[in-house]
């Protein structure tokens, strides 16, 4: 086979072991795979050779939704403010329907990421990347002053992190919205730079 037929084998099976995850509640592994589809394993290891190459195509196809929606975000030419929520907002969105949607899979997956993290590291470095990119278009206009670009990435993953991280979501869930996240957004370009507020400028809790 080309690798173009290995490729597109590669996401055929691994859409294939996401519908059987989905109906069966359960990790596929390649085994289980060949025999649900009715496929010769030997295929099926040519395609993986190793379980662990199944578990890393699943995870680029669920990641596949949100990295175009990040790549379409970061190809417009929208005002940095807008922008960002946008790169926030839309993969949100994607997260926050998969769980409604079915929340038993959603947490399946969840506890997938945790025991595979190493799989979605490069997603999440490539999101951070895009980030880091957003930061220093906002610094242009004048935003975020003062502040390093590594610096502010970390603080506005914190201020976001419950609208990004699949866990969170999955907890909190109806707290969540696209309109507060709005606000969230609103609140990083109208104030956070590197200036002391004077939150820090206090060594103790005084009575009042």
């Amino acid at each position: 086979m080309s690798e173009n037929e290995i490729d597109e084998l590669r996401r055929r099976f691994a859409r294939e072991a996401m519908a059987l995850m989905e109906r069966k509640g359960e990790e596929v592994s390649r085994t289980r795979l060949a025999a649900e589809l009715s496929v010769a394993r030997a295929r099926i290891d040519a395609v993986f050779p190793e379980e662990s190459d199944l578990l890393e195509a699943v995870t680029a196809e669920w990641f596949a939704p949100k990295l175009a929606v990040m790549d379409e975000v970061m190809a417009s030419d929208l005002p940095p403010p807008r922008k960002m929520y946008e790169f926030f907002a839309r993969r949100y969105r994607l997260l926050h329907r998969n769980f409604r949607d079915d929340p038993a899979t959603f947490n399946l997956y969840v506890e997938m990421g945790e025991r595979y993290f190493d799989y979605a590291r490069s997603y999440i470095d490539l999101a951070d990347h895009y980030l880091c990119e957003l930061i220093a278009e906002a610094q242009a206009e004048g935003y975020l002053k003062g502040l390093e670009v590594d610096t502010a990435m970390s603080i506005i993953n914190q201020m976001v992190s419950c609208y990004l991280q699949p866990y969170l979501i999955a907890v909190v869930d109806d707290r969540l919205s696209e309109e507060k996240l709005g606000l969230i957004v609103g609140a990083i370009f109208d104030g956070l730079d590197s200036r002391d507020g004077g939150a820090r400028g206090t060594q103790d809790i005084r009575a009042a």
